[in-house]
């Protein structure tokens, strides 16, 4: 993990589509639950089926969603997630495998928030919680929404 507190309160603020439930005094709040992590393209972030210790949000750069089909050895690409997404939410909400493997196709930056600062977030601030549980949901509620409108275009 990298950066300064300053420079990740900076991109917390800037993260707008993911912390817009915050108020601006909130903020203060936060820094110490999250970190922020780089990543050069081709990295790759998780794997499917590993352990779901962190989630992220991503400040800048894209990442690439893949899943394992029955063909051994070979995946499809879910999605391209670009700034302004979250990824690993699922896992850390139902407590569930790595669903997907997340690769870094150009260099990213992104906010992590561990399950355990997850969690500790959720004890020590739980109106914070609360939001940060809101953007989640409604961050998810657009993703799958938009599933469904790609899966009806293929018929």
């Amino acid at each position: 993990m990298n950066g300064s507190p300053e420079e990740l309160l900076r991109c917390i603020k800037e993260a707008q589509s993911l912390f817009h439930y915050f108020e601006e005094n909130e903020y203060n709040d936060i820094p110490d639950y999250f970190s922020l992590r780089n990543l050069g393209a081709g990295e790759t972030i998780w794997n499917e089926g590993g352990s779901c210790n962190y989630m992220i949000f991503i400040v800048s750069g894209h990442l690439e969603i893949k899943k394992e089909t029955e063909f051994k050895g070979r995946q499809i690409t879910l999605g391209i997630y670009g700034t302004g997404s979250i990824a690993g939410e699922l896992c850390m909400l139902d407590q569930q495998p790595r669903a997907v493997t997340a690769t870094a196709i150009e260099d990213v930056s992104l906010i992590v928030l561990s399950k355990s600062d997850f969690e500790q977030l959720l004890e020590d601030h739980p109106l914070l919680g609360i939001k940060l549980l809101k953007g989640m949901l409604s961050s998810t509620s657009m993703r799958l929404r938009k599933s469904f409108d790609r899966l009806v275009s293929i018929f």
